[in-house]
Formats: C-alpha cells, structure tokens, sequence
C-alpha cells in the first residue's frame, strides 16, 4: 500500500433546509481509485467543480468518504481517534496563504505547528530555522507576514507545514492567487523540499506547465478520475483534454498546432528545448536551447507562436 490509497472513494454534499431535512443531494467523488507511492510528485487537474479539491480534502481528513475509504500511510481517515496522526502525516497547503498565517512574525508563525504537537521548545526553533532555509525565507524570519508579497507568504505557509515534519504535502491550488514569479518561488521550493526530504508531493492545480515535472498526472471530470499517466502521456491527448475544458502547456500546444500543419514533430513535446531540437536537423554540435534560437532567430520563433495564436482564434 502506498502513503495514500483511496478505493472506490465517494462523497456526496449535503444541503439541509430549515428542518435540517436534506433537500439536495451532489456527487463530488465518484468511485475513485488512487494508490501514491511515498516520495512522488503527483499532479491533479480538473476545470473547475471537477472535485480535485474535494478530493485534496479527504487526504488529510478535512473530509471522510460518504462511500469506500482511503489511508493514509495504512491510517483509514473514518477512524476518528486517528485524525490527529493524520494531519501529522499529510500536511495541506491552501490557495490563499493569508488563510494559513495567524502569528504576527514569520517565526512564529512557522513553529506554530511545532508546538501544538508538543515539541519541546529547543527542537522547535531547530525545526524553524531549518524550514525557513529551505523554502529559502530565513532572511525574513523576524519579519511581519503583512509585508511579504503573495509568494513569500506562500512559502512562509509551506515552511509551517514543513516544520511539521509531515510525509506529504497536499498543494490545493497553492499559486492560484500568485503573479508568475510567485508561482515559480512556490514551485522551486516545493522540488526543492521533495528532492532534499523524499517527501510526498500532491499538486492540484489548473496551471498545466506546473505539471510538467510531475512523476504522474491523474485527470478529473464530473467527480472521476478519467484520465492517468505521465505529464507525456497526458499532453500528448491534446483533444481528449480539450473535451474536459483543460488546456495544454504553450508550447505543447504550439507543437500540435506545427505537427496539423505538416511538421514533423513528436506528440507529447513539453519544453521549448524539446521542440526546438525537434525542428533543427541532426547536428553532432550542443544541441541548440530555446533562449539560443530565441536570440539568433527571433522573426522565425515570433512567426511560429503567432501562427498558433492564429489557429486557437
């Protein structure tokens, strides 16, 4: 069994009228099946009300399933008295980080956790210092949260989580509020954290070039798992994604455009290094980089990307 498994999963949404009668009945989970192994990086995505959130939920125990079950490292999230270790084991991160942050210095902030789980002061600090270095905030450590930017206090909040000690992090939509250079602060340190930790990585989001390094992608629609594989496999199905209201990474989608139009390129391209060595000859030189074609030839690249444009209109 891996960290987390969930088998034949539901949930169902509840609305009550004023007798506390239930009046609606709405499906969010629908017989989903997961098994993550410990020390991957796993990408969910989904248009909205797909359920990925929902989903993203039921793996700390915020939620518990209306129908089948899912663990966490061998811990069933119904069994109440558990919870506690639970939320020890997978640590969740949330859209907006002012939702997460409560004390009024980062320090603080971050050891908050530490100390409800009754950490002995010494190792607290130890924890702090350490995860504020490692989501690389330690020059703020006695800063107010109030005057970080949206990617700072991000990371402030995955510090928090991270002095926790947890096995895996669940990333609900962390950069949703966040400008390009806040999403990719976030990001760095999430890879960073995985690759110096070994810890678990669930990363629900509709940014699909924040997928691209993903260990595996699993797709939802309508409260299911519909689609599953590497971020390869997945972008390569540019039409069966369209059909679930998602979108494919710029140049993934600049490369199916190239390849309708006559040229022979690969499914599945994810990076502008990889198409650029797709469209260049055989050469027994380096092989040429985006930022080297952008530079030598910028009236050919610009061509390219509006033909795309073009055709998407």
């Amino acid at each position: 069994m891996g960290i987390i498994k969930a088998l034949k999963l539901g949930f169902n949404y509840l609305k009550y009228d004023d007798d506390g009668k239930v009046e609606e009945t709405r499906r969010a989970i629908d017989d989903v099946n997961l098994d993550i192994e410990a020390g991957e990086f796993i990408a969910i995505l989904g248009h909205n009300g797909s359920g990925k959130s929902t989903l993203a939920k039921h793996m700390n125990a915020l939620l518990t399933p209306t129908e089948g079950a899912l663990w966490v490292e061998g811990i069933n999230t119904k069994e109440e008295p558990e919870l506690w270790k639970i939320r020890q084991k997978a640590g969740m991160v949330f859209q907006n980080p002012d939702n997460q942050i409560i004390a009024s210095v980062v320090e603080e902030d971050v050891g908050f956790g530490p100390e409800n789980m009754g950490v002995p002061t010494q190792k607290i600090w130890a924890r702090v210092g350490e995860a504020l270095g490692k989501t690389g905030m330690s020059t703020y450590h006695a800063h107010s949260p109030n005057r970080l930017s949206g990617g700072q206090k991000q990371r402030v909040a995955i510090a928090g989580i991270m002095a926790m000690r947890p096995k895996c992090i669940i990333l609900d939509e962390p950069t949703a509020m966040l400008d390009p250079i806040g999403r990719r602060e976030v990001l760095e340190a999430v890879e960073e954290l995985r690759r110096s930790e070994g810890v678990t990585v669930i990363l629900i989001t509709h940014y699909m070039e924040e997928v691209i390094r993903a260990d595996r992608v699993y797709v939802m629609d309508s409260g299911r798992i519909v689609m599953t594989g590497t971020p390869r496999e997945i972008f390569s199905q540019v039409d069966t994604l369209r059909h679930y209201r998602l979108d494919v990474p710029q140049v993934t989608l600049l490369a199916y455009e190239l390849k309708k139009a006559g040229v022979n390129v690969p499914d599945g391209i994810l990076t502008m290094d990889e198409l650029v060595n797709a469209l260049l000859p055989e050469t027994p030189e380096k092989a040429f980089t985006a930022e080297s074609i952008t530079t030598s030839a910028p009236d050919e690249t610009a061509a390219a990307v509006n033909m795309t444009a073009e055709r998407r209109d």
